[in-house]
């Protein structure tokens, strides 16, 4: 089973276990509705014919804004989900550290 197979399941079968996020779920939300915002005036700088650094800048804020989600969803990830998976051992804990490398592999490229 590939690691998308893995998350696509994950996301198609309801189960009761919680995401390691849950209880961020509204601060995580605030967040990127914010970085939805910056990224709106983004397109409006460009629309408006803006100075290209000023765009820059504003892209630059945008991608932090959503590093930052990034980062406290690993953060959630690895303090849950991982450790949970550690704790029970076995193909699962291997599966869970290899979707963790791979992330933070994404994130860093």
């Amino acid at each position: 089973m590939t690691d998308t197979q893995l998350h696509v399941e994950d996301l198609a079968a309801p189960s009761a276990h919680a995401h390691g996020y849950i209880d961020h779920k509204d601060d995580l939300l605030k967040r990127l509705r914010r970085a939805e915002g910056q990224v709106r005036g983004v397109q409006r700088m460009v629309e408006q014919d803006e100075y290209c650094i000023d765009i820059l800048t504003q892209v630059s804020a945008a991608t932090k804004a959503l590093e930052r989600v990034a980062l406290a969803l690993l953060d959630d990830h690895l303090s849950h989900c991982v450790a949970q998976a550690a704790r029970d051992g076995g193909e699962v804990a291997e599966t869970k550290l290899k979707e963790a490398s791979d992330a933070i592999a994404r994130l860093v490229r």
